[in-house]
């Protein structure tokens, strides 16, 4: 990989799917800066004269044209979390194992690296493929380039079946947890903290808030074969205005990961249901994702990987495409409890097996 502050990164797609992605980490590519990493992706994928390459925004899409009877999407978003100095890359050996360490190694160069080397080299899979490059997926819902690109240009994203990169162990992870944020507001009345029977403390009454989850126990669900587990926790805790003021407001954050069984209404009923008596708003929630694995291509995909299916209990961009009738399944290197990590490292043998998998898979007579 060269670069210049005035020249555009070129990326060296002779190199191994692992050297790929020391040469993607190592542009930094923290969300809302995703513009060099995408024109790099982008005058890689056009120099594939197989391909047929739109940019919006700062997400890549890439097809190929070649009439085949079913078209597959391969998908990863190009975007990281925050540097904590872990960029450059380096070589680590984790467990008597080589490693690539460095921010977005895990979540999700890797696998980028793997679907952007494929997208170059196969001109004649046997499937039509869409591969999509997209940005912001580690920030809120409204900035998700998938989002955008299926709100604005649905066609872009029809397959039969979608495959994304997110870490999965080089496993294959059917559906997706659905999401849910609440905010449950205690209210009180404020007076100095010398006279607090004046008033009525508003975080004295999170405790209830805080006992109800205390003794919450999340339930095992299966669903088509696949046994997600859900979660109900507090995540944030705000109140007070000042050390000799009686808190007047106390605000409880409280993350619901719910099973792919039940819709977002459900979900929002159960949680609602819980907190009886409280006020208990909803500020965000993402539907999960059915693991689909009974589609003709999945039985296919998974029957070329070897591997036995696992439930992914956290959300992914799967629920986008599931959203718009798609089966998909997240397939990618790394383990996904290294996410974020400061310690973010891939294992060099899951690149390699990841890639050697979906290259079986589309190129198979």
């Amino acid at each position: 990989m060269t670069a210049s502050p005035r020249d555009p990164l070129v990326l060296d797609l002779t190199a191994s799917a692992a050297d790929l992605t020391r040469q993607l980490c190592d542009i930094e590519s923290v969300s809302d800066d995703e513009g060099r990493i995408a024109d790099a992706i982008e005058a890689a994928a056009r120099a594939a004269t197989h391909l047929e390459v739109t940019r919006i925004g700062d997400t890549v899409i890439a097809r190929t044209q070649l009439g085949r009877e079913r078209r597959v999407v391969l998908a990863g978003h190009i975007d990281t979390v925050p540097i904590n100095g872990n960029v450059p890359t380096r070589d680590a050996v984790v467990d008597g194992e080589p490693h690539i360490w460095g921010r977005g190694t895990v979540d999700m160069k890797a696998g980028v690296a793997v679907q952007l080397k494929l997208a170059v080299e196969l001109a004649e899979p046997v499937f039509d493929v869409t591969w999509i490059w997209y940005d912001h997926e580690e920030v809120g819902e409204e900035h998700n380039g998938l989002r955008r690109l299926a709100a604005a240009h649905p066609e872009l994203m029809q397959a039969d079946f979608a495959i994304l990169g997110e870490p999965s162990n080089g496993e294959i992870e059917g559906g997706c947890n659905g999401t849910l944020r609440a905010e449950i507001r205690t209210r009180g009345v404020r007076a100095h903290s010398a006279r607090a029977w004046v008033g009525h403390n508003a975080i004295h009454d999170a405790a209830e808030i805080l006992q109800v989850l205390q003794s919450y126990r999340p339930r095992e669900v299966d669903v088509e074969g696949l046994r997600y587990r859900e979660g109900l926790n507090a995540v944030m805790i705000s109140g007070g205005v000042a050390t000799n003021v009686i808190p007047d407001e106390c605000v409880v954050q409280v993350n619901y990961r719910f099973a792919p069984s039940r819709s977002v209404e459900e979900a929002t009923s159960h949680v609602v249901d819980l907190f009886e008596g409280f006020d208990v708003r909803v500020v965000d929630a993402s539907a999960g994702a059915r693991p689909g694995l009974d589609a003709p291509l999945a039985k296919e995909f998974i029957e070329a990987v070897g591997a036995t299916p696992q439930p992914k209990y956290g959300w992914t961009d799967v629920a986008r495409f599931s959203a718009l009738g798609i089966p998909a399944v997240n397939f990618g290197p790394g383990d996904p409890s290294k996410a974020h990590a400061d310690d973010e490292s891939v294992p060099v043998a899951q690149i390699v097996a990841t890639e050697e998998s979906l290259r079986t898979w589309l190129s198979r007579a």
